[in-house]
């Protein structure tokens, strides 16, 4: 699934998503004191606007040109608070420890030797800052085509590597609370939102 897959896909249809933050984003999110967000995999940018708009700044990264150039047009009054940066995150490592919040919202990340591309998405996260990762749950998810669920990442995989760095809040499947997406049948997710450490060095 290159840029030209994610290019195509939103070239199909004028709008692939509603417009609407991930519930899951704003259910865990809404209480946190403001900083640095990195949305990961922003697509049409509902999730970095509803940041932008809560006084995050937000790094917002997607794979598609499309994608980006969609969001960008989508709220330029926002744009003070959001950078929009076209990169793929799995070969291109965004800055270690520089994020209060990274978030991951239905992000097809790939297994990889070594956990490389996981562990350089979670070195983003700063000392006292927030990872929030949600997914279809495994029971929603069929192979199909070149797509095999084994081959991402689940929740339930990446939460046993965070010790002893981490403080895990959450990790569960719930059901929905949003609309599935068009022409699927999601009916849970599964979510991680853990909290990395400060060293004891650190300030708070």
């Amino acid at each position: 699934m290159d840029a030209q897959h994610w290019d195509d896909m939103y070239r199909s249809r004028d709008h692939v998503f509603s417009g609407e933050p991930n519930p899951v984003l704003v259910s865990e999110i809404a209480a946190l004191t403001p900083g640095q967000a990195l949305d990961v995999g922003c697509g049409e940018g509902a999730d970095a606007l509803w940041l932008a708009r809560r006084g995050w700044q937000v790094t917002a990264v997607d794979i598609s040109a499309t994608a980006l150039r969609r969001a960008a047009a989508a709220a330029p009054g926002r744009q003070a608070r959001v950078a929009w940066a076209r990169a793929d995150l799995t070969v291109t490592p965004p800055p270690a420890h520089s994020f209060d919040l990274v978030s991951l919202q239905y992000f097809p990340l790939r297994r990889q030797p070594g956990h490389t591309a996981l562990y350089r998405l979670l070195d983003a996260v700063a000392p006292g800052g927030t990872l929030l990762l949600t997914t279809h749950a495994r029971t929603d998810l069929t192979p199909s085509g070149d797509f095999d669920p084994a081959d991402y990442y689940q929740p339930d995989d990446i939460a046993p590597l965070l010790a002893p760095t981490w403080n895990v809040l959450v990790n569960e499947t719930r059901p929905r609370t949003g609309p599935a997406p068009a022409g699927t049948h999601h009916t849970h997710d599964t979510v991680l939102r853990a909290v990395r450490q400060r060293s004891a060095t650190e300030p708070a």
